[in-house]
């Protein structure tokens, strides 16, 4: 079965499934065929290695055999980002340590883009600094972002810029959809490449109280890849209030025709049973 999946109302959706949230009750190696076996064959991960940009190229290989043996397309993958989940939310913006791994990942991340298709490679900012100047943490920001956009490019991939929400990141700049497309203007200014858009991700808009309906009019042409969760809670369509199947069709009224990544939580259930909406729609 191709991630395709018929909603409620008749309209077809391509969704792909979050490997960093979803089946990580398995070993990273074995959620690809966990993926499959489920319906889906397109994934997108986190980087999967958070104490490392750099990994060693056995432990890369393995990845790509296990997405190829599965016949799991890479749609999406995070550059390195520290910590996540944890305490962290991106390097590319922290000076020091942490942007020279971003750098040091850049390449890598690329690499693997190419070698298994990944068309879209997001970049997490970064949060502030506490005794740091927030523009010399935006021009490393920008800096680093233009150098992601050019190995992006050189790779076949969009580089994505998110916003996250403020309550559960209170520390990341970028906690609206104005903020983070300001970015996205920027780095393509700066590049004039134009492979820079908007990740799009509903949950985390709506924890910021943003108006749904107008971001979805306003950013849809700036939009590379959208992610989705219920709210409250992170928790698959319909265990929260937002409305799921009505704005995936807002978006694609709009002319989004690309991935929605599942990116919520299974809850006390294996991932295997928290697709059961996908029967009625979002």
């Amino acid at each position: 079965m191709a991630p395709h999946f018929t909603n409620g109302r008749g309209a077809e959706q391509r969704f792909d499934v979050n490997l960093s949230i979803l089946f990580t009750e398995l070993p990273l190696l074995e959620r690809p065929a966990a993926a499959a076996a489920a319906g889906f064959d397109a994934v997108e991960l986190w980087w999967p290695w958070t104490d490392t940009p750099t990994p060693p190229r056995a432990e890369l290989d393995a990845l790509r055999k296990a997405l190829d043996d599965a016949g799991t397309r890479l749609v999406g993958l995070n550059f390195y980002a520290g910590q996540l989940p944890g305490p962290d939310r991106g390097a590319l913006s922290v000076p020091g340590e942490e942007s020279d791994r971003f750098r040091a990942n850049i390449e890598v991340a690329a690499e693997f883009a190419a070698t298994t298709g990944c068309g879209a490679l997001n970049a997490l900012y970064g949060n502030r600094v506490e005794g740091v100047d927030p523009r010399a943490q935006d021009e490393l920001a920008l800096e680093n972002l233009v150098r992601a956009a050019h190995a992006a490019d050189q790779a076949g991939a969009s580089l994505l810029i998110e916003a996250l929400n403020r309550p559960e990141s209170p520390l990341y700049p970028l906690v609206s959809a104005p903020s983070a497309v300001e970015v996205v203007d920027k780095v393509n200014a700066a590049t004039g490449l134009g492979n820079a858009a908007f990740l799009l991700d509903l949950y985390h808009l709506s924890m910021n109280g943003e108006d749904l309906n107008e971001v979805i009019d306003r950013y849809t042409g700036t939009t590379g890849h959208v992610q989705i969760a219920d709210n409250p809670g992170r928790g698959a369509p319909g265990t929260g209030s937002l409305p799921l199947e009505d704005l995936l069709g807002r978006l694609r009224k709009a002319g989004y025709t690309g991935w929605v990544g599942l990116e919520y939580k299974p809850g006390d259930r294996p991932s295997a049973e928290s697709f059961d909406w996908l029967a009625t729609g979002a």
